[in-house]
């Protein structure tokens, strides 16, 4: 806070009795910034790209899968507006190696309805899953996730 910030407190405060409440929400300590914080939420993920690259993907405990493989434009963002299952398309779809599918919750019925509605022949790929219904852990880190070609009748 500067100086002319403390000229324009009402008269009351700065000359109160207890001026240092006013601030004792700002922390002007030397402690180590909130980014050690951050750090020990990133969880580093592998995707497989449409060309076959393995590509890193660096997400936070909490994020969805989607939200991750958005950040590194490996999903196109206008094709998922909301994480909301009732907005899902065939590009939220993502399909992930099996030893990292029995670390993951079970799908919902929601997720395999929309799952097999997406899906050409109607039979659902047991690696599929929603990026949009995935969140990220610690335990999911170093998984291995692949992007599915885009679907014929998704194309333009």
């Amino acid at each position: 806070m500067t100086i002319a910030a403390l000229g324009r407190l009402p008269f009351h405060l700065y000359h109160s009795s207890r001026p240092l409440s006013l601030f004792a929400r700002y922390s002007f300590s030397s402690a180590p910034s909130s980014s050690a914080k951050v750090a020990d939420r990133i969880v580093k993920l592998f995707a497989i790209d449409l060309d076959g690259n393995k590509r890193e993907v660096l997400g936070l405990t909490g994020q969805t899968l989607l939200k991750a493989l958005t950040n590194v434009g490996l999903i196109d963002p206008a094709s998922h507006r909301l994480e909301e299952i009732d907005s899902c398309s065939a590009e939220c779809e993502v399909h992930i190696a099996q030893e990292w599918l029995e670390k993951l919750p079970p799908a919902s019925y929601d997720e395999r309805y929309v799952l097999t509605r997406n899906s050409r022949n109607r039979v659902l790929n047991k690696h599929a899953r929603l990026g949009c219904q995935v969140l990220l852990d610690h335990n999911l880190q170093g998984m291995v996730v692949a992007i599915p070609e885009p679907k014929p009748w998704d194309t333009q």
